[in-house]
């Protein structure tokens, strides 16, 4: 295949994942799987359409795992309704990115042991629950309890499996079953067939007899299976978020803004370890953060002030794009004098990524508040 056809796909599964992510605080479930499954086939897209070496793409696969992880935390900000959950959420989200942070600075695998993922799989354990029932009923015990057996049961063992031990599942059913690692799946599964059917049907008579058990055991459903949690929440009307808005405007120090200020830091420290061709060192990324924060903040305030509502949002995106860009750009110029193809692309991904969290961040935070602090909002 041609180097043109070949990028062509490159940056169709790069776009893919930039938008697919978008549909989480829209479409939570359907938008988290479907961002999971581009995370697990892009390179398999690649090795199969392609000639391309993953050499280039790791960064942005790590990039692009952190930005979709983002956008889902952000959701919890418009569509939960459980404070507890929110609470746990928030705290499981900003521990693995810290260990994330520790990890691209130090290179210790273990790190990744130690901050497991866990954000991940309770954000989807909450979306499945609310597929049918109504959140509110989780207790605070049930919800650390889930937790707790998210983070010892399965991502101490992954996170061992995929991190420390560096062993692929893959590789090791190939050698579980006595197959060279270059042995293909199809070949695998031709040779065993009868083994495989079993084992399918084994799985699928777990599952049948699993769901029948959790069946007689979960209460009645409080609604049809709905995957937009939006006919489930009381919007508030426009004129409040709009005042909303220009409250927290007129706040320059408060919580929001030193949350800004953690999620800002810790995304532009791991976009710039991570993707290629962006070198800095530390006093550049501490200017670059304090820019951009200052910057982003003052711009937040100006457009809530002018009543910037929800039908506007693309527009504030493009302004953030537009105003963050020559940022990062003026901070490489001034260290490099010049920018190579690659870092200039790269640069690019970066503040697109950055300004489409923050420009979320923004415009969801506002329902938090009303939602759970609606008497002081």
């Amino acid at each position: 295949m041609s180097v043109s056809a070949d990028l062509i796909i490159f940056w169709a599964v790069v776009l893919a994942r930039v938008l697919v992510p978008l549909t989480i605080p829209r479409y939570p479930l359907p938008g988290i799987l479907a961002a999971l499954i581009l995370d697990a086939v892009d390179q398999t897209v690649f090795q199969a359409l392609t000639g391309l070496t993953f050499e280039g793409y790791q960064g942005y696969d790590k990039a692009l795992d952190i930005y979709y992880l983002a956008i889902a935390y952000i959701a919890t900000l418009r569509n939960w309704t459980n404070y507890t959950a929110v609470r746990i959420s928030r705290f499981l989200f900003y521990y693995r990115l810290l260990g994330v942070v520790l990890f691209e600075m130090l290179q210790f695998r273990w790190l990744l042991l130690v901050f497991p993922n866990v954000f991940e799989y309770f954000f989807i354990f909450y979306e499945v629950y609310r597929l049918r029932w109504d959140p509110k009923r989780l207790s605070a015990k049930t919800l650390v309890g889930v937790a707790a057996f998210i983070w010892i049961v399965i991502k101490l063992p992954q996170e061992y499996w995929i991190h420390v031990a560096q062993l692929d599942v893959t590789d090791g059913l190939k050698q579980l079953l006595g197959y060279p690692l270059t042995t293909s799946w199809g070949e695998i599964i031709g040779g065993n067939t009868g083994l495989f059917v079993l084992v399918v049907g084994v799985l699928v008579l777990v599952l049948v007899l699993a769901w029948r058990w959790l069946r007689r055991r979960l209460p009645p459903a409080d609604w049809e299976v709905d995957f937009s949690p939006d006919a489930h929440l009381d919007r508030p009307a426009d004129a409040r978020l709009v005042r909303t808005s220009r409250m927290l405007a007129n706040r320059f120090l408060d919580h929001e803004l030193l949350e800004k200020t953690a999620l800002v830091t810790l995304l532009v420290i791991i976009f710039a370890q991570i993707l290629p061709g962006i070198r800095s060192s530390d006093w550049e990324l501490a200017l670059a953060i304090t820019i951009v924060i200052i910057v982003n903040t003052l711009l937040s305030e100006w457009l809530a002030r002018r009543g910037v509502t929800w039908p506007k949002a693309l527009r504030q995106g493009i302004i953030m794009f537009a105003v963050n860009l020559p940022v990062f750009l003026t901070v490489s110029y001034l260290r490099y004098g010049s920018f190579t193809p690659e870092a200039l692309t790269n640069i690019v991904v970066f503040v697109l990524l950055l300004s489409l969290i923050i420009t979320l961040y923004d415009r969801y935070r506002p329902l938090y508040l009303i939602r759970f602090f609606g008497e002081y909002y």
